[in-house]
């Protein structure tokens, strides 16, 4: 698998405090707002599908569509020759996926003005990402609602004991609770190495991974908005 796939991406749940131990400056970091798209019933998850759509202040927005799992050669050609479609490992401490992200990239403030008119997110998807979703679950897009929007910060981390940079990310929902996790990408071959020496650096700062299966920042905010999305 990892001779298909060129890159991989590790992450670790943990703690807000423990983004504050390891000096993560959030406050001047990355600020976005993340929106997910599915049904009420969650049909796009079931079908291993995730639309992901970002305002990010200062920068361009997207938006994403991503299929997990994926075994990167029973991909169409269509889909594995566009610009636009990339393939990588996704892996927590208790779990990995393969996973292709098909993304197109919006005018910056695209988002704020689709939500701010009442506009349905879907419209920012490309003709492409539609095909996608039709493909691999065929649910009509005016089915599809919004989950979100969840405050993100993401700031950069570089400890001494990496020669990696890591990356802190704190989700905040509404009612206050936080997600946060720690990641890095590396080439798929030195994923075994990175994720050891990952491990050993947040280790020495006293933070190891609960033995509970850990909640994706998807799952989570699936969770989070689904019941206001049944019970309005």
């Amino acid at each position: 698998m990892t001779g298909q796939v060129p890159k991989v991406e590790l992450k670790v749940a943990v703690s807000d405090r423990d983004l504050r131990s390891l000096g993560a400056d959030l406050d001047r970091g990355l600020s976005r707002r993340v929106y997910f798209l599915d049904t009420v019933d969650l049909a796009l998850q079931q079908h291993g599908l995730i639309v992901r759509v970002r305002s990010t202040k200062g920068r361009a927005g997207d938006a994403v569509v991503k299929l997990r799992p994926v075994l990167p050669k029973a991909l169409p050609g269509w889909l594995r020759n566009d610009d636009g479609f990339a393939v990588e490992i996704d892996a927590l401490p208790d779990n990995y996926a393969c996973s292709g992200a098909l993304k197109r990239r919006l005018a910056r403030h695209e988002v704020e003005r689709a939500v701010a008119a009442g506009k349905p997110l879907a419209r920012l998807l490309s003709s492409r990402q539609r095909r996608l979703l039709t493909a691999y679950a065929n649910v009509p897009l005016d089915t599809l609602l919004t989950f979100g929007p969840v405050q993100v910060k993401r700031a950069r981390i570089d400890l001494a004991a990496c020669d990696h940079p890591l990356v802190a990310e704190q989700w905040t929902f509404p009612d206050g609770s936080i997600v946060a996790e720690i990641s890095t990408r590396c080439a798929s071959g030195r994923a075994a190495e990175v994720a050891d020496e990952t491990s050993s650096a947040l280790r020495a700062h006293g933070i190891v991974p609960d033995d509970e299966p850990q909640v994706t920042k998807t799952e989570a905010t699936l969770r989070h908005f689904r019941p206001l999305s049944v019970n309005p």
